[in-house]
């Protein structure tokens, strides 16, 4: 078969969307439910803003004032969540806390100020994820994160973020980029300080985990938990695929293990419903911690054994008691990413093997593999077979290596973005399934430039 009859046979076969929703696709569209757009009452004068924008936000109700747990994304969303909360109460807002840095919890902080500049609370630490790419010059995070989120895919192609609703950012496609000018005025110094606003008393509580400058709120009096991005109703972030600095999983589990102690009645994610009911917030967060702790420690294990990464990933699996666990499902962070997140946290880049001290480049690689092939043709052939057999993976790594020797070949393009395309109708990740369909999404168009 030539070369032109293989690549109209791809053209042929590649359909971005999917014509019939598998069982991957089902569970990610049933996760939608967690972020409709609701007010909950979590506890007496407690109520939580869900779906209004991509993270939570939260009321506490004092005496004289309220206390903002949050902000959102951006000020149109808080306006609309500040103009629900007012339904309750019109008291003035005395103090927002920040959980941490990120911009979908921040960004909406100026539709909560009023005449009087109420405190902003936020871990010493504030904003220090960001603060390596920016010193090290680092911006090609922005490209990854719009692929991670999904902002450059149409409507269609979207499902949600796993743990947030669909949204489209007005600048540009950068993910967090969205930041207000309003600053935090007082910090968490300590490992833990209470505080005491508009005759409201609050534990703030340094907890490293997805971000260092994490901390959680406990509110004694309602029994409730504000847990930041440290929790959500899926298997945690332990490594975000835009990239980021190295995040602790073992000081995430530590952190988990802070929140667990506290007795508490509800319990308020940074993403998705609430957990309400005391016996129900213990078993969720000790089955959390369990989860996070085991991949820690069963990825330390196979390491002291000189286990790989890619040996790991097979290696580590999570007790079935929590992999059925619906608030542990795969929907935004991964096992697989923890696993490899820790061992490049300890042993960084390389995986001990001797061969892969100075690997061959990826052409030269490819070089190789093509001649044990038999040429490119026949290494075109096998990708476009492995496409053909649903042998996507393969597909796509094979893919790569015609691209590595020929980085404009049109044809290997629409194998890759089809293989891409494939494995993303058959993943429940939304991260990684946006990021399929985004690549695949950039690599029909540059092929259509051939």
């Amino acid at each position: 078969m030539t070369r032109l009859n293989l690549s109209m046979m791809i053209l042929l076969l590649a359909t971005p969307l999917f014509a019939q929703e598998n069982p991957a696709t089902q569970k990610l569209t049933e996760q939608s439910k967690q972020f409709e757009e609701q007010i909950i009452k979590v506890a007496d004068n407690v109520y939580a803003a869900i779906g209004f924008s991509v993270s939570n936000v939260s009321m506490i109700v004092g005496d004289d004032g309220l206390v903002i747990v949050d902000t959102g994304l951006t000020l149109d969303d808080a306006s609309h969540i500040m103009q629900e909360f007012r339904k309750i109460s019109d008291k003035p807002v005395k103090a927002i806390i920040f959980t941490h840095g990120h911009g979908d919890h921040t960004g909406g902080a100026a539709a909560f100020l009023g005449k009087d500049r109420p405190q902003i609370w936020a871990h010493k630490n504030f904003g220090s994820e960001a603060l390596p790419l920016a010193a090290g010059g680092v911006t090609f995070q922005r490209v990854r994160g719009a692929r991670q989120a999904g902002f450059k895919l149409p409507p269609e192609q979207r499902i949600n973020n796993g743990v947030a609703p669909v949204r489209y950012p007005k600048r540009g496609g950068e993910a967090f980029a969205s930041r207000n000018d309003t600053q935090p005025t007082q910090f968490l110094e300590s490992n833990r300080q209470t505080i005491k606003v508009a005759g409201i008393e609050l534990e703030l509580v340094s907890s490293p985990g997805e971000t260092n400058d994490q901390l959680f709120v406990w509110y004694p009096a309602g029994k409730v938990l504000f847990a930041g991005d440290n929790f959500y109703r899926s298997f945690p972030n332990l490594y975000a695929i835009r990239g980021t600095p190295n995040r602790s999983v073992r000081l995430w589990a530590e952190s988990l293990g802070k929140l667990a102690d506290n007795n508490a009645a509800a319990l308020v994610g940074g993403h998705t419903n609430p957990i309400l009911g005391a016996g129900e917030v213990q078993q969720v967060l000790s089955d959390y911690r369990d989860a996070v702790q085991f991949i820690h420690d069963k990825t330390v294990e196979g390491m002291n054994q000189g286990m790989t990464p890619d040996e790991l990933v097979e290696y580590v699996q999570l007790p079935k008691n929590l992999a059925d666990k619906d608030y542990l499902q795969p929907f935004y962070g991964h096992p697989e990413w923890g696993v490899r997140s820790v061992f490049n946290g300890y042993l960084g880049w390389f995986d001990g093997n001797p061969t892969n001290l100075f690997r061959l480049s990826p052409k030269s690689e490819a070089q190789h593999i093509a001649k044990l092939a038999g040429g490119t043709d026949k290494l075109l052939a096998a990708a476009n077979e492995a496409l053909a057999t649903d042998d996507n993976q393969w597909a796509a790594q094979l893919a790569d290596s015609l691209l590595a020797i020929n980085k404009d070949d049109a044809t290997a393009k629409r194998i890759k973005a089809e293989a891409l395309t494939k494995l993303a109708d058959k993943m429940v990740n939304a991260t990684a399934r946006n990021y399929y369909l985004t690549v695949a999404r950039e690599l029909r168009e540059e092929a259509q430039t051939r």
